[in-house]
């Protein structure tokens, strides 16, 4: 695997439904919040700077696969690598795992935008350059 950033995120009861198992919508949840962490990690720039210069990043389209259940109390790894840049789109590919074992994929496109407005933004180049994709 292709790992450009990765976290890790440890199955809480909050994220379970009463299987024991981790109900879909809250992947959303630790989806968001890898992209958080890469934004602040990797860039260094969080979401809170974002929104304080007036700018955001909300997702705009968002795929899913669902190919293993994750259970209370395993520890998930996620994996985020840009897959395609855009003047003012980014997409991104996520992938959890478990010991080695896939449990979901995500394909995630998101768009800078002024949030005065809502109109896309282009990607300032000191944001561009953390990106490390094919697409320019």
């Amino acid at each position: 695997m292709n790992e450009y950033f990765t976290t890790r995120r440890k199955v809480r009861f909050e994220h379970c439904d009463p299987a024991g198992i981790v109900f879909y919508p809250r992947y959303f949840e630790m989806i968001n919040a890898v992209v958080e962490d890469w934004f602040d990690d990797t860039m260094g720039i969080g979401f809170n700077q974002l929104v304080e210069s007036g700018r955001g990043v909300p997702t705009v389209s968002l795929e899913t696969q669902f190919h293993a259940p994750s259970r209370l109390g395993e520890s998930l790894a996620f994996h985020l690598v840009p897959q395609a840049v855009g003047r003012t789109s980014l997409t991104l590919e996520i992938t959890a795992t478990c010991n080695d074992q896939r449990r979901l994929t995500a394909q995630v496109t998101l768009v800078l935008i002024d949030l005065t407005t809502g109109r896309p933004l282009p990607w300032p180049d000191a944001m561009r350059q953390h990106f490390s994709c094919n697409d320019t």
